[in-house]
């Protein structure tokens, strides 16, 4: 699948005046992103929240989250769902099978409204970098075996931009943790698991949001906070009327 983007990988400064928060896989579960943010008190004049993508199919609110998207303080990384969606408005990858994952929602999305959509998400990058030295952190989707060197120089060949967006062998106990060597604390997504795991230097955060069991986790970089919520439970509790910052 093409995933040719106009930036591979994006520096972002250390967050000096308030707190930075990476929240996994949202599929379409917006109001479970709202009880979270109300619940940390998100200040978005100085909170940032960074996404380690797949922000739609699966979930109910796909367009919602796109959304999110134009708000300053959020900041995703392209996963692999929105590869999917990028390369169905570009006329490169058929429709049923993008269905088969969940994109079902865009049956009823008119055609060019999906082409912008594309045009949007194809100027994320596959890795969010914050912070440099001991303060820094990666965000991306799903997993990289390498270093920190290694995403600098952003000339990541096709096979690793593959790895970034669909890769599960760290988490399925096939990758080799040592291949991480030199690589700083990385947040990913992409594999559920049920609760936060860290295999060498990657913590993967995506809990299923969409799923039965299945909720949404929050956590604070750089820090052992984290919280969780079901998209059923947030909603129990007026989630869906909660203004996003």
């Amino acid at each position: 699948m093409d995933s040719t983007l106009v930036t591979v990988v994006q520096h972002h400064p250390v967050n000096r005046t308030g707190r930075d928060f990476v929240v996994g896989d949202l599929h379409g579960c917006v109001d479970a992103l709202r009880f979270l943010l109300r619940e940390v008190d998100f200040d978005p004049s100085r909170d940032r929240l960074f996404s380690v993508g797949d922000l739609v199919d699966r979930g109910s609110q796909s367009e919602e989250a796109l959304a999110l998207l134009d708000k300053p303080w959020f900041y995703a990384v392209l996963g692999n769902h929105e590869d999917a969606l990028c390369a169905v408005a570009e006329g490169k990858l058929k429709k049923q099978w993008w269905y088969g994952i969940g994109g079902l929602w865009s049956v009823q999305v008119p055609v060019e409204r999906l082409r912008v959509y594309a045009r949007r998400l194809r100027t994320l990058p596959l890795v969010r970098v914050i912070g440099s030295g001991s303060e820094r952190f990666n965000v991306l989707h799903a997993e990289f075996l390498g270093s920190d060197a290694e995403l600098d120089a952003d000339t990541l060949s096709e096979e690793v931009r593959q790895q970034l967006l669909w890769g599960r062998s760290l988490a399925m106990g096939a990758g080799d943790p040592m291949r991480q060597l030199g690589l700083s604390l990385t947040y990913c997504g992409h594999t559920p698991v049920r609760e936060v795991q860290q295999i060498g230097a990657q913590m993967f955060i995506d809990t299923g949001a969409f799923g039965p069991g299945g909720k949404l986790t929050l956590v604070e970089a750089r820090t052992t906070k984290r919280w969780s919520v079901t998209v059923e439970r947030a909603r129990s509790v007026g989630a869906s009327a909660l203004a996003l910052p």
